[in-house]
């Protein structure tokens, strides 16, 4: 995402805050033949996502997406990869694919987010779908902003800053295991009236990852290294997919298969999920509630750095380094679990994910047989 000069961090809270679901930021001094680029891509997509988003969105709301195929997941060549060797800078040091991909999101919320079928409050969501995006919505009263965390994209680390600056916390350093209940305030816990002011008044954001890969840090870090969720979902997974062990009473859970998981995935109803492979869309619910920055994990340090200097945090506040002992999910890693499973299982997950690629400007995995015998 394109960040605002060093000039505009700090701006704090006694700023007017944009009304659209999130803020553009755009380098003025970015040559013109790049404007002109960082424009006319964004304009192309967003005429194509008029086109597709309402025939997806009718395809949502007749629940068409539960019982269709998918046609068979192709990579895009022209797929903007944020990485340090394909990024091109303008004369200023503008990182010009993150400024592209920022603008991408922000028109491709706000076309799809206008559509009349798309909530346009939390008030017009349902009883359910209110609680969910309520309970994972933070609040801190000092600095005045909103933060919708999201399981496996450094929600951890965040909840660990919001605990330094409401003083619950002396360190984002301090090392002790995170209790991610105590000494936070929940968004769900305010009475409506005082709901209604904050989403009106305060800096609010939150941090998406790409679908596939939040889906299988989730798999690894759950049923790899937790024993609670093996005991309440893996065995329940294993028992129903497993054959013959269905009235097995050893299972333990602690082994199921990435292919069992999306199996399960594709029978769970997304709004019942465990918030941990939940949607982000349902999650956070970007339609009815106007986020002013949505970061994203691939740019995780840039982007939280803006956001702390964003809502005036103090100099000593940072966010905390990933600890030694995390293992992320590579590129490799997220391209042999995917080419393992069959092609069927993966045309029917996708759609479940549906929003989250295409409101976050991921597209979808390569699986082709060609790429994935490299």
């Amino acid at each position: 995402m394109m960040l605002p000069h060093r000039q505009d961090y700090g701006k704090r809270r006694s700023d007017g805050l944009r009304s659209g679901p999130v803020t553009s930021f755009r380098s003025a001094g970015t040559p013109s033949s790049v404007r002109r680029s960082s424009a006319v891509l964004p304009s192309v997509l967003t005429f194509l996502v008029v086109l597709a988003s309402g025939g997806l969105l009718l395809m949502i709301e007749k629940g068409m997406l539960n019982s269709m195929e998918t046609p068979s997941p192709r990579g895009n060549a022209r797929r903007l990869e944020l990485t340090r060797e394909s990024r091109t800078h303008g004369s200023d040091g503008v990182d010009v694919d993150s400024e592209i991909l920022q603008e991408i999101r922000n028109r491709t919320i706000r076309t799809m987010c206008s559509q009349k079928n798309m909530p346009h409050s939390i008030w017009s969501l349902s009883p359910l779908q209110r609680k969910t995006v309520l309970q994972h919505i933070l609040v801190n009263e000092e600095y005045r902003f909103l933060y919708c965390y999201v399981p496996k994209v450094a929600c951890s680390n965040w909840k660990r800053v919001l605990k330094v600056l409401s003083g619950a916390l002396e360190s984002v350093d301090v090392n002790i295991k995170m209790d991610h209940r105590s000494d936070l305030l929940f968004l769900s816990s305010l009475k409506p009236e005082e709901i209604r002011y904050r989403l009106k008044h305060y800096f609010k954001f939150m941090f998406v990852r790409e679908p596939m890969e939040r889906l299988l840090s989730a798999y690894r870090n759950k049923f790899g290294e937790i024993e609670s969720y093996q005991k309440k979902y893996g065995v329940e997974i294993v028992k129903r997919y497993r054959k013959g062990r269905a009235k097995d009473a050893s299972v333990k859970g602690d082994d199921v298969t990435f292919r069992e998981f999306v199996r399960y995935l594709l029978d769970e109803d997304v709004e019942h999920m465990n918030e941990h492979w939940m949607p982000v869309y349902n999650l956070c619910q970007p339609c009815a509630v106007s986020y002013h920055f949505i970061g994203s994990y691939e740019h995780l340090e840039r982007d939280s750095e803006y956001v702390l200097q964003r809502i005036g945090a103090p100099p000593f506040v940072h966010f905390p380094e990933r600890q030694t002992w995390y293992k992320p999910v590579t590129t490799e890693t997220l391209h042999y679990y995917l080419c393992t499973l069959p092609q069927k299982l993966l045309r029917e997950l996708l759609p479940k994910y549906i929003l989250d690629f295409s409101l976050f400007a991921y597209p979808f995995p390569n699986t082709t047989t060609e790429h994935c015998r490299h």
